[in-house]
């Protein structure tokens, strides 16, 4: 008798070990890809989602962030590769750097789609062209957790003011290395050259290249940009929003109570990221006081100047809108259309 008892105890006790939380069988500690250093919103959002977790799940879920690209050898359009494999465990990654490997995602780089209207980014984002990117992802092995921001992506250079598309004729402007941004900056005349990050600094500072396109609270403030790029247009051509992912892999080895937890931080993070991206960023914000008192000349596009460019990169807008998927892109026109209704929206044709 007793030794049933025994048995049916031993029995119990296997059974709560499957079911407790935070009894599975956990890595000592979890990857965490990141491209940017550990200053900045997009570094700080990061280690702030990985503090939350630990925290609240008292240290079953350790996190480490692998910032300045530790992960994937500063190749930086090879980060979503680390999801699917594994190799990363989770990710704040942005859409163009992992649009290389997720077509979808270049369209957030459709030129000249946003003209600067966050609240149009966000609709997008929270609609149904935003939930199935999420969709798109976790058949490519990443479960979408919430998005982030790094910003709209101006350009600088050393050479001279851009206020129309002819003003970037022969100019070399450094590029991240995905093809929608090679066809963008061919089509107005200047001669894009891809490189990562790392090599991007030393190449702006011996005037290899001319200039660079890259948002300002990340990019251009803290690399003192000025140093080297005399010049910067705010033209809002391109958005760079930030995904907070994890691997398949490594969420479906999480229990259902620590998955609720690590969301519920990653929504929180990404919602400090975003604000803290976004701050600042006015055409009559500190962001402009500090680029013109380290002495840049700052170019604020009109809107005769800005549907300029945008005409002039039409053609690369409908030759991708294609390539991502036409009903993606419709989708996403019309839950970024400003000042509309969802009523007024169906059926209505975005002119762009």
């Amino acid at each position: 008798m007793k030794k049933k008892i025994l048995g049916l105890t031993v029995f119990c006790l296997f059974l709560f070990t499957l079911a407790a939380p935070g009894m599975a069988a956990y890595k000592a500690e979890y990857r965490m890809s990141l491209v940017v250093e550990p200053t900045g919103p997009w570094g700080q959002g990061a280690q702030m989602f990985a503090d939350l977790v630990k925290k609240r799940t008292d240290g079953r879920i350790v996190i480490k962030p692998y910032f300045r690209g530790q992960l994937h050898g500063e190749k930086q359009t090879n980060e979503f590769l680390l999801l699917q494999q594994g190799i990363a465990d989770f990710c704040l990654g942005s859409t163009i750097n992992w649009s290389t490997t997720v077509k979808e995602l270049n369209l957030f780089s459709l030129p000249f789609f946003f003209h600067n209207d966050y609240k149009a980014v966000d609709a997008l984002e929270a609609s149904e062209a935003g939930r199935k990117i999420f969709r798109i992802l976790a058949y490519k092995g990443a479960i979408a957790l919430a998005w982030g921001e790094n910003g709209f992506r101006e350009i600088t250079n050393n050479k001279r003011a851009i206020n129309t598309p002819d003003d970037l004729h022969g100019l070399k402007i450094r590029v991240v290395g995905t093809p929608i941004f090679m066809d963008i900056f061919r089509s107005m005349g200047a001669d894009p050259v891809s490189m990562d990050w790392g090599e991007a600094l030393s190449a702006l500072q011996s005037g290899t290249v001319d200039g660079q396109e890259n948002p300002v609270a990340s990019i251009t403030i803290p690399y003192r940009l000025w140093e080297a790029n005399k010049y910067i247009t705010f033209w809002h051509y391109a958005i760079d929003p930030l995904i907070l992912a994890a691997s398949r892999e490594t969420w479906e080895g999480l229990d259902r109570i620590d998955r609720e937890i690590v969301s519920k931080a990653a929504r929180e993070a990404a919602r400090w990221q975003k604000k803290a991206a976004r701050e600042g960023l006015g055409e009559s914000s500190a962001s402009i006081e500090t680029l013109r008192k380290n002495g840049m000349e700052i170019s604020l596009l009109t809107p005769a100047q800005f549907r300029a460019f945008r005409v002039k990169t039409r053609p690369v807008y409908d030759k991708w809108a294609n390539d991502i998927g036409i009903d993606l892109v419709r989708s996403a026109e019309r839950a970024a259309a400003p000042g509309e209704t969802k009523k007024g929206r169906k059926g209505k044709k975005i002119e762009r």
